[in-house]
């Protein structure tokens, strides 16, 4: 092997974990006590038995969590109990958009109510302008009458949605132009939002 790719694979990057249902802030917590940097994003829902109403924390990407680990030391993390498998293409473990874990990340710091969603692919591809989110970037959709911004994880095709203002976001083409100085075509608030009738 070469000294350039030995380099490469010591290099850090976020990678998606897959572990056992139920069990992903117990590998978390294994994984951290050796020594890797581990982000399980939680949310919080209500979920009611015969006798009682229990608010409960639970993974917004159940299975999973992200890692920051470089390929040449993978070795310990693999072994981890619960660990089933590094996400990847094949047999090639697939480093995560350092943006996508950014947002998600900047999400979980933020005291929005947040819960998981179904991927989307299409829709207003919008910015955050206001807010503790400001920066960042996701597609606008309207559900029950609440406007949120979906972040998407490209690699586990799953989602997060976060309820947000209208007012507190600008459509992503006019954010580009804004940036690039030229006057924009057209002149908006806000772009329409995707209507999820559910």
């Amino acid at each position: 092997m070469t000294s350039s790719a030995t380099n490469l694979s010591s290099v850090e990057h976020w990678y998606a974990l897959q572990v056992r249902s139920r069990k992903e802030s117990a590998v978390a917590t294994e994984l951290q006590a050796k020594g890797f940097e581990c982000f399980l994003p939680i949310y919080t829902s209500v979920r009611q038995w015969s006798d009682r109403v229990k608010q409960v924390e639970l993974p917004l990407f159940p299975g999973y969590l992200f890692c920051r680990f470089g390929l040449s030391n993978r070795q310990p993390l693999v072994v981890t109990t619960g660990v089933l498998q590094i996400v990847g293409i094949g047999k090639s473990p697939a480093p995560l958009d350092d943006a996508e874990i950014n947002a998600l990340q900047l999400a979980a710091a933020s005291e929005l109510p947040r819960q998981p969603w179904p991927y989307l692919s299409a829709g207003t591809r919008v910015r955050v302008i206001h807010g503790n989110l400001s920066g960042l970037d996701g597609i606008l959709i309207n559900f029950k009458g609440n406007h949120r911004v979906v972040l998407s994880v490209s690699l586990l095709q799953r989602s997060v949605a976060l309820e947000i203002d209208l007012s507190w976001v600008m459509p992503l083409e006019e954010v580009r132009i804004a940036q690039s100085g030229k006057a924009p075509a057209r002149t908006a608030i806000a772009a329409p939002a995707l209507d999820v009738n559910c």
